[in-house]
């Protein structure tokens, strides 16, 4: 698995769209009127990346496994969903176990899609959702406080975790989402996720345009742009129509054709994932042989044997070293044969800091 994501929004931003769109699937209704999701969805898609259909054709591999991303898409939210309003409150629950949270937000006038603030303002749109999930993080974070107070008396380990939960309370008091307390130490860092607050996860602003403004975006999309930026995240500019359109193409050639005619470089799914690796400060790496090449999912600044246990704990637990080529020595060289020969297979070991693009096989003992 690479990653998986919540995708938020008001109603008819495009959400259910682009859900479809991106799974290839129609397990989302998409309709013109709000709450057409009434149950949360899950998809799953391959992440393309080209270097392992390269790594694959060296390596004469029998089967290619990309790693994956998971959407989960849920009901559209409106003012109020905190307190019940609409449909959206019953699938904050959903949300709350994802790595990151994708925000869609409409860019585009069309009188014929109903916008339920009855007019098209991409930044008041992620106020509304914004300070929907900061007060339903309040009033998770208020229970686990009341809980917390009582057992930390006396207990120094405790009492520091009851702090820090009392600075994300009045962030969140203020105003303030909890991404913006930043943890000062590991332990913190893993308090927070206990926490298991919305606001506290990585932001992806999808902003949806019309056809014509995928290539270039518009004036809204520049505003979404900025926003982002100030909040230390990543933007996206995509067309939800368009990547509909990209998904029931089946060949490769018919997808560039389609692409090159709109002036652009790649579907909207690709700029997507490479923001969500970008905030979430993933990587990957990759394992090859002749039964199978695949691509395997490590946070940047990932040890070897962290890496190792990708794949399976066994190999972390009995790791002994890995043999390493880079990428771009793999496919110059032809393979790990030639590599090894060259002296560009590398051996390495606990303290090896696993590189983007890295092939690796790892040696391990249980």
């Amino acid at each position: 698995m690479g990653f998986n994501c919540g995708i938020v929004g008001l109603p008819n931003v495009g959400k259910s769209t682009l859900f479809n769109a991106l799974t290839a699937t129609a397990a989302a209704q998409a309709a013109n009127f709000p709450f057409c999701t009434i149950e949360p969805n899950v998809g799953r898609v391959a992440v393309p990346d080209e270097r392992i259909d390269q790594i694959a054709t060296i390596a004469g591999s029998a089967k290619i496994v990309p790693t994956q991303l998971e959407f989960v898409d849920i009901a559209g939210l409106v003012k109020g969903a905190s307190k019940g309003e609409g449909l959206g409150n019953q699938f904050l629950a959903n949300i709350r176990e994802t790595d990151a949270i994708i925000h869609v937000l409409r860019c585009f006038e069309d009188a014929d899609i109903v916008h339920v603030e009855n007019s098209v303002d991409p930044l008041r749109d992620a106020d509304i959702i914004e300070t929907e999930l900061m007060l339903a993080d309040l009033e998770s974070i208020e229970k686990q406080v009341q809980n917390m107070e009582r057992k930390a008396k006396g207990d120094k380990a405790l009492q520091a975790q009851f702090d820090f939960m009392m600075k994300i309370k009045a962030a969140l008091e203020s105003g303030k989402s909890a991404r913006t307390v930043k943890p000062a130490n590991e332990d913190e860092v893993v308090w927070m996720k206990t926490f298991m607050l919305l606001t506290s996860k990585p932001l992806l602003f999808v902003a949806n345009v019309k056809e014509g403004d995928a290539a270039t975006g518009n004036e809204w999309t520049k505003k979404v742009e900025a926003m982002a930026k100030a909040q230390g995240t990543e933007a996206v500019v995509i067309c939800a129509a368009i990547e509909s359109e990209i998904a029931q193409l089946t060949e490769a050639a018919e997808r560039k054709e389609f692409l090159d005619s709109l002036d652009l470089k790649e579907p909207g799914l690709n700029k997507i994932i490479r923001a969500g690796y970008k905030i979430l400060g993933l990587q990957t790496y990759f394992t090859a042989g002749p039964k199978e090449s695949r691509a395997w999912t490590v946070r940047v600044g990932a040890k070897a044997p962290e890496a190792a246990g990708a794949i399976h704990t066994d190999f972390q637990k009995g790791f002994i070293r890995a043999e390493v080529i880079s990428f771009t020595d793999f496919v110059a060289l032809k393979g790990e044969v030639a590599a090894k020969e060259a002296g560009k297979m590398r051996q390495e070991g606990k303290d090896y800091t696993v590189a983007d693009g890295d092939v690796i096989l790892f040696r391990f003992n249980v």
